[in-house]
């Protein structure tokens, strides 16, 4: 099931006035609750000898992860006067241009608009993101290999 569809099944689902839904398509399941969230349920894997890609370059199979996603960083950052810096689409976090390769930032340094700060895979293509503000890197929210979500923050930048 792709993107386009999942967004079609909740808004057919809001149309209808659709309170709690469950789907099970192969290993696949997805269950929405209104007024709460969508839960994705990764199919079980069991690999013998492989071990989790540090990169997408990387030719190691990847695991899925079973814990939980991280918790959004508390609004504190937003009150602390950072600008946050979002994902803009759901997939995962690479903080250098390839493997062994210096990070794009760290914690301290001063970046521009527009600057090139993380790359995120998603459906095997790389997309790099900017930054939306000019300053200094404050906090980094996500860790290098990570998934991340729409709109989640990923940096906080100290503006002047």
């Amino acid at each position: 099931m792709n993107q386009k569809e999942i967004r079609e099944l909740i808004e057919f689902l809001i149309e209808k006035d659709i309170a709690e839904f469950e789907l099970e398509r192969g290993d696949v399941r997805i269950r929405i609750r209104r007024g709460g969230e969508v839960h994705f349920v990764a199919p079980e894997v069991r690999a013998v000898g492989s071990a989790p890609a540090s990169h997408p370059s990387d030719t190691a199979a990847a695991t899925p992860s079973t814990s939980a996603p991280p918790a959004a960083p508390k609004r504190a950052s937003e009150e602390e006067g950072l600008h946050l810096v979002r994902s803009p689409i759901v997939g995962t976090y690479y903080e250098a241009p390839a493997p062994g390769a210096p990070p794009f930032i760290k914690v301290g340094d001063t970046v521009t608009n527009g600057q090139v700060v993380g790359i995120i895979e998603a459906m095997k293509l790389m997309n790099e993101i900017e930054t939306d503000a000019a300053g200094e890197i404050a906090k980094i929210f996500v860790k290098n290999g990570q998934p991340v979500e729409y709109d989640q923050p990923m940096f906080g930048i100290r503006t002047a």
